[in-house]
């Protein structure tokens, strides 16, 4: 059985849900690319007493871009609150979507 989440009636929302979920991975991406890199940089700087303190901001940034990460997921998933697809949304959080969830509630 096909997942309502990929089963949409309205073609339009297929295509705009492809495209927040695109742009919001693409982000996702390269915040994590940065946070790595600034490690790694941070990394190799902190090796030499010239450029601790270099390789301290380093890794301040990187840990500023790992803090990002879960912040773009945060966003994207209010973007897809506000674009009405809270069955996408409760799928995730384990919730029936097709209204007759076993919970009760």
């Amino acid at each position: 059985m096909t997942s309502r989440m990929f089963n949409y009636h309205d073609p339009a929302k297929t295509e705009q849900r492809k495209r927040i979920y695109a742009a919001f991975e693409l982000w996702y991406t390269i915040v994590d690319v940065g946070a790595a890199v600034s490690f790694l940089a941070g990394s190799l700087l902190f090796l030499s007493e010239a450029t601790k303190s270099v390789g301290t901001y380093l890794f301040i940034g990187g840990s500023a871009l790992f803090l990002l990460k879960p912040a773009i997921r945060l966003m994207r998933e209010s973007k897809y609150a506000a674009s009405g697809e809270i069955d996408t949304l409760a799928h995730r959080a384990g919730w029936a979507s097709d209204g007759n969830d076993s919970s009760g509630g």
